[in-house]
């Protein structure tokens, strides 16, 4: 089996949109998204509210969208894309991550995805849960099927799946906003993402920022911490591993990792995996998975001791309290004291008075 190939650069905020460029042609992107065909820019909304690390940052979309637009590719077939969950607004994250001056720049609309068609896919491929977990059909945005699509993660952890990256960008775009039910089978689910994205795409690439990550009760209430480098790769499992690695997580050791390569999805073997770029073999950033407040509530009720009150608490009318108690603590309380405090020490850093440069509009 030949190695699955991961371009890493570390970057710095007055290089990053060239050092973009040069990335994706060290993964050689052109061999993986055809010109002249529809491709989906996969945007991360983990929050409506910016807090760096938690969503694609602005300098991410621009390095992507300006290379392409470098090497010629009609721009018009780009389509950005984000979708919403129980708790976001992807127009007002839109707005809040400062998306909308990069779009508006190389003029491009973004399109929230609850605003497009959906429609019940019949996969082929033998799914794990989801099947299960969605027995009506699972419904995925019709404008989906047949496009490529490039996903835009960030690197940090997550509460529910040690670490979130390229593979779970898709469960935010092809799952709808109830997708929060595939929480208790979190592993298994990332796995099926794998094979849905096999059927419907013709080609997948993965262009993930790492120059702010994430660590501790991600994918909101993290500490962001200066990474300063970028990656991508054609396969997600691959890159996913990498940033793994960065992050200090043994990555043979996180079930979705490993599941997805004994399925042949991917490769998570460090020793089959060939970097390109520059040298990040010994980069350990130390970092540790912790679970936010909701995400303890969220694990108590599905697989914990309130197993028995899932169905009352989570399944019926009665769920209407569950994004309100997360909105709550993640809105307003711990943004404005815990998370007001993190961002003013990121806006005195280098990348946070280059966030301050993407000024909305």
């Amino acid at each position: 089996m030949s190695k699955a190939k991961v371009a890493v650069l570390k970057t710095r905020p007055e290089t990053v949109i060239d050092d973009y460029h040069r990335l994706m042609n060290l993964a050689n992107y052109k061999e993986i998204i055809a010109p002249g065909t529809d491709t989906l820019i996969k945007l991360n909304l983990s929050w409506t509210k910016y807090f760096p690390s938690c969503s694609s940052q602005p300098w991410q979309l621009d390095g992507v969208l300006g290379a392409f637009k470098k090497d010629g590719y009609d721009l018009s077939r780009l389509f950005p894309v984000e979708n919403k969950t129980v708790v976001t607004n992807p127009r007002q994250g839109f707005i809040n991550n400062r998306w909308k001056p990069v779009l508006d720049r190389f003029g491009l609309p973004f399109i929230p995805l609850p605003e497009v068609e959906w429609t019940v896919h019949k996969f082929q491929s033998k799914l794990l849960k989801l099947n299960q977990i969605f027995p009506d059909g699972i419904e995925i945005p019709k404008m989906y099927i047949g496009k490529q699509i490039v996903h835009l993660p960030t690197v940090k952890t997550h509460g529910h799946s040690i670490t979130t990256g390229a593979i779970k960008n898709a469960f935010g775009g092809l799952l709808k906003e109830v997708r929060h039910f595939a929480h208790e089978f979190i592993h298994e689910v990332l796995v099926d993402l794998l094979a849905m994205q096999r059927e419907i795409h013709p080609s997948v690439l993965a262009v993930m920022d790492g120059t702010v990550c994430g660590n501790g009760a991600g994918p909101r209430t993290m500490i962001p911490v200066d990474g300063n480098v970028i990656l991508a790769s054609a396969d997600q499992v691959a890159i996913d591993s990498v940033a793994a690695r960065i992050m200090g997580f043994d990555p043979r050791k996180i079930p979705y990792l490993e599941m997805a390569a004994q399925a042949g999805f991917g490769v998570n073997d460090p020793a089959e995996i060939e970097l390109v770029g520059d040298d990040v073999s010994g980069m350990n950033l130390g970092f540790e998975v912790a679970r936010s407040l909701v995400i303890w509530g969220d694990q108590l009720i599905r697989k914990g001791p309130l197993k028995p009150l899932e169905r009352l608490l989570l399944k019926s009318p009665l769920f209407f309290w569950a994004p309100l108690a997360s909105n709550i603590y993640h809105d307003w309380i711990w943004y404005p004291t815990i998370g007001r405090a993190r961002i003013r020490r990121f806006s005195t850093t280098p990348w946070g008075r280059l966030y301050e440069q993407y000024l909305a509009s």
